[in-house]
Formats: C-alpha cells, sequence, structure tokens
C-alpha cells in the first residue's frame, strides 16, 4: 500500500464536501500539473490519503481511500489528463496543521515540506505513521 495527500481549496471541495459522497467517493479531477498527475497514475485501489485543507486553514482534515485508478479526466478533452476516484474513510480526531508539521524534526523531507504546492503528492510510511500519531489516530 502506498499513502499519499490529496490538497484542495476548501471552498472550492471541502472535507465536508468528501464525507457527502460516502462510499461513492468523488473524482479528483481538475488538476493540471504533471508531477500530480504522474503520481495518481502511480495509485492503487486501497492506497490511503490525507485530505488536506489548503489555502487558509493549512490543515489535514482525514483520511481518504483511493476507490478507482487512474481515468480520463472529464474536465478537459486533452487525454494527457488523468485522475483517481477517492472516498472518505475516517476525520481526523485532531487537525494536524502546516506549521505542526514543519516545526516536527521527524517531518522535515516531507513534499509537503519542501514543495508546498503540489496538488497531489507521496507520503512515506514513517510519515504517515507520524502524522497519525500527531492526529491521535493512533
Amino acid at each position: 500500500m502506498n499513502y499519499w495527500l490529496f490538497k484542495t481549496e476548501p471552498g472550492t471541495w471541502s472535507w465536508d464536501d468528501q464525507l457527502k459522497r460516502g462510499d461513492e467517493g468523488e473524482v479528483w479531477d481538475g488538476v493540471r500539473n504533471y508531477q500530480a498527475r504522474n503520481n495518481m497514475r502511480l495509485m492503487q485501489i486501497g492506497d490511503l490519503g490525507f485530505f488536506y485543507h489548503s489555502v487558509n486553514e493549512k490543515r489535514i482534515m482525514g483520511i481518504v481511500e483511493v476507490c478507482a485508478l487512474a481515468h480520463q479526466d472529464h474536465t478537459t478533452n486533452d487525454h494527457r489528463w488523468e485522475c483517481v476516484d477517492i472516498k472518505a474513510v475516517r476525520e481526523m480526531p485532531n487537525k494536524v496543521t502546516l506549521s505542526e508539521i514543519k516545526s516536527n524534526p521527524a517531518l522535515e523531507n516531507m513534499v509537503l515540506v519542501k514543495n508546498s504546492r503540489l496538488s497531489v503528492q507521496p507520503v512515506l510510511p514513517a510519515e504517515w505513521e507520524e502524522i497519525r500519531k500527531m492526529a491521535g489516530d493512533l
């Protein structure tokens, strides 16, 4: 299993929006960055990810699961752009902020710290466990 982080602007698509989609999940569309798209191409059904509110909140809201493999993004006719579908698994007991992540030495090399603009990014297993501990999710 691999771990990921999905960034979204809560005014566009929020954790509450994601929760409302239930087990059906939601298409993670509109991504127009090659590195983020390539990350989605690597995803497998059942991979888990952090759902991250960007902009003003800058915090991890919950955990999502990949429920559909990479496929054509329906928001464009350009065949280069693909997306996955994700569904909410659970909300984090404590929301972990970007400043908390940056202040944790165990997370200093995390992609979110090094390249915070990337909208879909990998998370290493040790980083996954550390953030879950910080969130009270273990």
